[in-house]
Order: structure tokens, then sequence, then C-alpha cells
């Protein structure tokens, strides 16, 4: 079941969305703490969000940006401030979609339903990897453990996808930076060092302590 998230301040609105989407198989959550969004974003890893720009404390682009900085996730802006700068924003800060208040809840539907199809429609072909309880998804490159949504490089997403892929084997340093590599990353042995030294980092930072071991003179495997 797809998960929805709705960062919308008006209780009416927002309880609206919620029952409506559920009659379409859909679970929805409507943020209620508007100073921390993305602790609930974090929690409840939707997979589409709804959002308005008018909001307690920090608005709507702020949390757009946000999001934006750990994840890949579709968004719709849903505002009565539907004039043309507004929308042009919206996009420019990484939205998907813009929908004017205010709205028939069956044009909404439909076009939460058109998002969710074009966005994981490839799920089959995207799997998540999981190891220690962190989830890589490679759908939208996002890692998450527990609570939260870690923020990866595409160095280091590909780094870490190499290293999943291969669990339990140690993965050379030549095969990783072939890797980069492919994907035009030229680099050389200093800066992958830079690069997986930055990612465990993160890695420790988030409580995965000694997920990356080093094998040494002759590469890396996660444990």
């Amino acid at each position: 079941m797809y998960r929805v998230l709705i960062i919308e301040d008006d209780p009416g609105i927002a309880s609206a969305i919620e029952e409506q989407t559920k009659k379409w198989n859909l679970d929805a959550r409507a943020v209620r703490n508007f100073q921390n969004v993305m602790a609930d974003f974090a929690e409840y890893d939707p997979h589409l969000v709804l959002l308005d720009i008018t909001l307690p404390f920090f608005n709507g682009y702020h949390w757009c940006s946000e999001i934006r900085k750990v994840s890949k996730v579709p968004i719709i802006f849903i505002s009565s401030a539907s004039d043309n700068m507004n929308i042009v924003m919206a996009m420019n800060m990484g939205a998907d979609d813009f929908i004017a208040k205010p709205f028939d809840q069956s044009v909404l539907i439909a076009k939460l339903q058109a998002m969710l199809r074009r966005s994981y429609d490839f799920a089959a072909t995207a799997p998540v990897l999981e190891h220690r309880n962190a989830r890589l998804n490679t759908g939208d490159h996002t890692l998450c453990y527990q609570d939260q949504v870690i923020s990866l490089t595409k160095n280091e997403y590909r780094i870490l996808l190499a290293l999943m892929e291969n669990k339990g084997k140690v993965v050379s340093r030549e095969k990783l930076m072939e890797r980069l590599w492919e994907t035009d990353s030229f680099i050389d042995e200093n800066t992958l060092t830079v690069n997986v030294n930055r990612l465990r980092k993160k890695l420790d930072a988030a409580g995965l302590v000694d997920f990356i071991t080093t094998k040494f003179g002759v590469g890396y495997l996660i444990g």
C-alpha cells in the first residue's frame, strides 16, 4: 500500500484528504508537528508528499527543499496561492506537480494515482537492498535506517551499492573505481579513500558503526 504524507495545517482539509485517500486503498498520514516535519517524513517514509505553501513556522518551500536534500519522493503542492510565480517557484524547488485550492477530491485522487504509477511502476527493477536493518533504495538512491533518511552523494551511493550487492565478499578498490568510472566519475585512489571515509562517518553518525570494514591492501566489505 502506497503511503501519502499530508503537510497541510488546515485540519479540515487534511482530514478530508486522509479519508478520501484511504477509500482508494492508499495509506495517508497528516503531519501534526509543523516545527519538525522531517521527523514525520523520516518515520513514515512516504511514497508521495502533498505539501501546502503557507504553514506555521516554516513555509512549504522550506520543507520541499529539506525533503529534496534526502529524497527524490514525488512532491505535489496544494495551495490557494496558485499564481504563476508560486507555481514556478514550487517547480524550481523540486516539486513534481501543483494543484490549486479549492480542488475536487476526485481530481486530487486521479493526480495522486497517476503520479504514483509514473514513479513506482519500475519497482520490480528497483529493489531495496537490506543489511543490518539499513535499507538502500535503488529507485531513489536513499539509505534508511531506523527513523533516519541518510543523505548520500552520487559517489557514496554507488560505493555503498557495490558493497551491498556483494555482501560477505571483499570488493577491491580497483573494482570500486571501475564502477565509478562507468558512471563518468573519474576518481583516483586518494579520492576513493576520501569518499569511503566520508561515507563511513555518515554511517557511524547514524548508528551504523563499523558497517564498512577495510581489508588492508585488498578493499572493503560490509559487516
